[in-house]
């Protein structure tokens, strides 16, 4: 068989694995939580892998084994470095991240200063995803075009009709156990080609001199080793430029968000940066010194063209597979890559799919969605980003330069309202949202000038004018936030308790209290004690109660009537979700969203396993109140009799 059928085999089988991943966890998928959370029962395995595999792109690999043998470890400022700090940071904020009642980025923006934050933010994130999966789609279809002649489009169509399957069907459940199937084949892939092109340059097999391994590893050009050989100033400048943006990327949040608990989403956050370290740091280090000693003309082309290198340097593995390994080998390798493609794109689809669902239809065009509707809209949206990767990934040709496009929009754009949110109690709405156009606009236009007057193989035209410039200019995007952000947010009136009250614990004690009187002889307590769906994931519990009134509900009639009588019930990321917020921890306070018809609500809490008997009374004051709200709208709900009662 030629290697094309080999592969067009292999590919066939682990697709069709991966799909029978996202119907296992089909039937799994009965709420939003469910569908974008995994619902929030991921333990640290899960998520290390993941966090790991969603930021190890196939073009990723190839162009971090492109800049060691061009630039050497000098190189991992730009890319390998970012990776491994941004989850190692992560996982110190996980803590001040993972107790928060949010789905989306967006969702938590709102939350925490207004609606007129949120619509912004999710387009932009979006957009983000949408770039990221470029780099996927882009590296994939240099593999296919090196090993088959291949045309871009059938690598577009292989990713994104693979990932919309099984995505579609089995959400972030779905996302996380392929991640963790893709890491291993890749990690496999990426160790094994490097004791392949090890043993060909030490052996001599690849018509190069044969040389000792110590002989390898040590007669590098001189520097090569040094990671502080670019000049300190240029590091500062890397790190500055590109870790705000990954440290404020919505998908390491959504997989703090799935973690079953703190403990498992610190766990996995720094596991993930462990195996990124082990492929980038690792096997790509001996794959380029190795490539660098069979191919010597592409490292010694770049004292003559600068980074035109990269033109060799980044297919270079691939030319080495093609010419050197058998039909099934080559077959082998591609489906390894095709796995690195997928473990990425998959996270940037279902993260960009969930501002597209939750933060724009929901929010804005159909708040009183049932459930029922939300999860086949939550499915479009993952078609759509996926759609807009694909048709962007024909126009937009450097891997690495997208990904830095894309992150410094996000650095530019949203840090400083996320972060100044999240620890600064004087950021206003008005600040939040000035720091978000001010700096987006800043950073696309110096991007736009930035590529449009830099020619082929040449300096960035920023660049040349001034270092702090370098990077698109990303630097001077995020000033530009900060100073607005800042400024405008010192010049406006504070946020209100409600909107700090999740964030900050002293201003949760500001809150209207309630007093809680339950009879526990009371019988609705006694039916609620058997109806109660309650479940312990780590250090929480999750708490669901589905009912039926006795006719259509007019949701918006409803909470309006609701806030009216009982002004603890909160509304601050819109109608569709309502909050009886009496306490600083959000997650554990009862909320309400429709069910899967027009005539059920969805009572759920998640709080801490040692509080679930309180929780249980909360429960109980929580139907009360809606109860009382129903019948003053005409419409009456009841606990299920159970045959005890």
């Amino acid at each position: 068989m030629e290697s094309y059928e080999i592969f067009l085999l292999l590919m066939a089988v682990y697709v069709l694995g991966l799909i029978g991943i996202g119907l296992y966890f089909t039937k799994r998928q009965k709420s939003v939580t469910d569908f974008w959370l995994a619902g929030r029962k991921i333990g640290s395995l899960g998520i290390g892998f993941s966090a790991a595999s969603s930021w190890m792109t196939a073009g990723g690999i190839l162009a971090v084994i492109g800049l060691y043998m061009v630039l050497g470890m000098g190189s991992i400022w730009s890319f390998v470095a970012p990776n491994i700090l941004a989850l190692l940071l992560i996982a110190l904020l996980v803590g001040k991240i993972k107790h928060l009642p949010a789905i989306t980025q967006p969702e938590l923006l709102e939350q925490r200063f207004s609606s007129t934050i949120r619509g912004p933010v999710a387009i932009i994130i979006a957009i983000v995803m949408a770039l990221f999966a470029v780099a996927d789609i882009k590296g994939f279809s240099l593999v296919l075009s090196i090993f088959f002649g291949l045309e871009p489009i059938y690598a577009a169509a292989i990713v994104a009709l693979a990932i919309s399957v099984y995505v579609t069907l089995g959400g972030f459940s779905a996302v996380i156990w392929t991640d963790v199937v893709q890491f291993v084949m890749l990690a496999t892939f990426s160790l094994i080609i490097a004791l392949v092109v090890v043993n060909a340059a030490t052996t001599g097999s690849a018509d190069v001199p044969a040389i000792s391994s110590s002989d390898l590893f040590g007669d590098v050009s001189p520097g090569w080793w040094n990671p502080f050989i670019v000049g300190v100033p240029a590091v500062l400048i890397a790190i500055f430029a590109i870790i705000p943006g990954w440290i404020t990327e919505q998908d390491p949040w959504q997989r703090i968000w799935a973690a079953k608990d703190e403990k498992s989403a610190r766990i996995g956050m720094v596991l993930g940066s462990l195996l990124i370290f082990l492929v980038f740091g690792v096997a790509c280090t001996v794959i380029a010194i190795s490539l660098n000693h069979i191919y010597p003309s592409i490292p010694a082309s770049f004292a003559d063209i600068g980074m035109g290198a990269m033109a060799e340097a980044e297919p270079a593995l691939l030319v080495y597979i093609v010419n050197n390994l058998s039909p099934i080998a080559i077959g082998l390798c591609a489906v390894g890559l095709a796995a690195a493609a997928m473990s990425s794109a998959d996270t940037f689809a279902t993260s960009g799919g969930s501002c597209l669902s939750r933060d724009i239809y929901q929010r804005y065009i159909k708040p009183d969605a049932t459930m029922k509707q939300m999860m086949t809209i939550n499915r479009i949206s993952v078609l759509i980003i996926v759609a807009l990767a694909t048709v962007l990934s024909f126009y937009i040709n450097s891997i690495i330069d997208v990904i830095h496009i894309a992150t410094f929009i996000a650095s530019a754009s949203y840090f400083f309202p996320l972060m100044g949110g999240l620890y600064w109690k004087r950021a206003t709405k008005e600040g939040a949202l000035a720091g978000l156009v001010v700096g987006a606009i800043a950073q696309i236009g110096l991007t736009v000038v930035d590529l449009a007057n830099t020619p082929a193989f040449a300096p960035a035209y920023l660049d040349t004018i001034h270092p702090v410039l370098s990077n698109h200019g990303v630097i001077v995007g995020m000033l530009l936030s900060g100073v607005a952000f800042f400024g405008v947010s010192l010049a406006t009136k504070p946020s209100s308790t409600v909107n700090l009250a999740p964030f900050f614990a002293d201003e949760a004690e500001k809150l209207e209290k309630e007093v809680m009187v339950v009879d526990e002889s009371d019988q609705d307590y006694k039916k609620l004690l058997t109806t109660l769906e309650k479940e312990v994931t780590g250090d929480r519990a999750i708490v669901k109660l589905n009912l039926e009134a006795s006719a259509t509900i007019n949701w918006a009639k409803f909470v309006n009537e609701l806030k009216s009588i009982h002004p603890s019930w909160v509304t601050p990321t819109g109608r569709d979700s309502v909050y009886r917020l009496t306490k600083a921890d959000m997650l554990a306070c009862v909320s309400l969203t429709r069910g899967d018809n027009e005539r059920e609500i969805w009572f759920a809490s998640e709080p801490l396993a040692a509080d679930l008997d309180l929780s249980t009374k909360e429960f109980l004051v929580a139907f009360k109140q809606v109860s009382e709200a129903l019948r003053n709208i005409g419409l009456l709900m009841t606990l299920p009799t159970s045959d005890n009662y």
